[in-house]
Parts: structure tokens; sequence; C-alpha cells
């Protein structure tokens, strides 16, 4: 079976020891270290790390250099169409990551290997929920199509409810309640984000348990709100201001400033 950059490969107890410590570390933001463990004689792993590296850059907007090496090593073992799909649909992420951050505008190298991964794993095969996922945040981030990234954003919550993923399902919670937070549907958005949370707290995925908590605060009341906040602050400090785009989220507007 294909690894999938977004599932949750060793948070239960009968799960391989390697892929047990590999999310421990990466589940606590030491990509690195993760990568590290990983064998690099195999397509599956050189997919595993290339994931790894990529997710890097997402969070803390470095390592580019480490993740366009590991994606390169992916890309040339890759010998069936579902692993070449998964080297292209990460080459899609790296893109779209570095886009989005302002590193440099890969949007159309994005689209590119992201329709290119589209062609190679078939509907119903375990990666094409990643795939659709990543191809809602290119809509909603990138072209600013809310209508088509919500689409996308459903088709992938669906088949990782199908296959039984619970780490892609609590980013599927959360940008559609992102989604519907713009559209003004409070109730609905805060079900998704207290999905998400508390299935990223049932995992251990510590780094992404902070965006959680931020996410829900923008639903509740006082004094929930602030509490939530004042918790995802502790552990983003914890986590050494990762993820580094989560710091703009958590700093209150200076007073009589403008907001967007």
């Amino acid at each position: 079976m294909a690894y999938s950059a977004m599932s949750g490969n060793g948070t239960t107890a009968g799960d391989d020891p390697l892929q047990t410590a590999v999310w421990r570390l990466r589940s606590r933001a030491c990509w690195a270290d993760a990568a590290a463990l990983l064998p690099s004689d195999t397509p599956a792993y050189s997919l595993q790390r290339a994931g790894l590296m990529v997710e890097r850059c997402l969070y803390t907007e470095r390592g580019w250099e480490e993740a366009e090496d590991a994606l390169r090593t992916a890309e040339a073992q890759a010998r069936t169409d579902e692993e070449r799909g998964a080297a292209a649909c990460e080459r899609g992420q790296l893109a779209y990551a570095a886009t989005l951050h302002g590193v440099r505008d890969r949007a159309d190298e994005a689209r590119a290997a992201l329709g290119r991964a589209a062609a190679l794993i078939p509907p119903g095969a375990p990666g094409r929920a990643l795939l659709d996922f990543r191809r809602g945040l290119l809509a909603e981030n990138l072209t600013l199509s809310p209508q088509a990234a919500r689409a996308a954003y459903r088709r992938a919550h669906a088949a990782a409810t199908a296959h039984a993923d619970p780490l892609l399902l609590s980013f599927t919670w959360r940008h559609l309640a992102g989604l519907a937070l713009r559209d003004g549907e409070l109730t609905e958005a805060r079900h998704g984000f207290a999905e998400s949370l508390r299935i990223r707290e049932e995992l251990g995925y510590l780094v992404g348990t902070a965006p959680a908590l931020a996410s829900l605060a923008e639903t509740e009341p006082e004094p929930e709100a602030s509490r939530l906040r004042e918790e995802a602050g502790r552990l983003f400090r914890l986590l050494g201001g990762v993820p580094t785009w989560l710091a703009r989220q958590l700093t209150p507007p200076a007073p009589g400033a403008a907001t967007a």
C-alpha cells in the first residue's frame, strides 16, 4: 500500500515500530529527525521521506532544498503509476507551499503536478483522498475559488472516511469548517473545528493541535475563546514557534488597528 503523507501511520498499538517512531517525531515538528530514520532503498520509504520534508516546508517555511532533494529521489525510484502519482502529488504540494509562503510563484507547476497525479492515481485508490484535499487547497488559496475548494474537500472527506484515515479527516473537517465560517455558518464551523481538534488530540498530533485550538476559538464566545487561544499559544511556544504562520493568528491586533 502506498504511503500517504497525511496518514496517521504509527498512531496505533499494532503499527510497525519504525512508523511509530517516525510518527512521534513528526507530530512534534521533528520532520528531519523522522526522515533520517527511514531507509532509502525502496520507493515507499523515499515517498514517505519526501512527504515529511515537504510538510516541514509548509509548517516552517524552510528546508526547501532538502525537500527538493528528497522529492527527486522519490521521483527517480517510483516504478508504478501509483508511486509516480504520489510523487507528483508531493511535487504539487511543494510548489503550492512555495507559492503560498511567497518564496516563488510556482502556482502553474502546482496545478500541472496535481493534474499529473490525477491522471496516475485511479479513483478509489487511497492516495486519491490526499490528492483531492490538495486540489482543494489550491482552489481555496491560490485560485480563490471557494466553491471548487468545497467540492474537492468533500470528495477528500468521503474518501478519508472510506479508507479510515483519521488524520486526513482532521484536515478536511478543518478546511470545510473554515469555508463555513467564511460564509457565516457559525454552528457548522464550530462543529467542524471541534471535530478536527478532537481527532488531532486523540492521535497526539501536537504540531496540528495549536492551529485547531486557534480556529475553534474564532467560533466561541468569551471567556472560552481566550482560553483556547492561550492553550494554542502555549503549544506554539512549546514547539518553537511552529507552524510559523500561526503567529499572525495568535497575535491580537494593536488598539485601533484595522483588521481584514
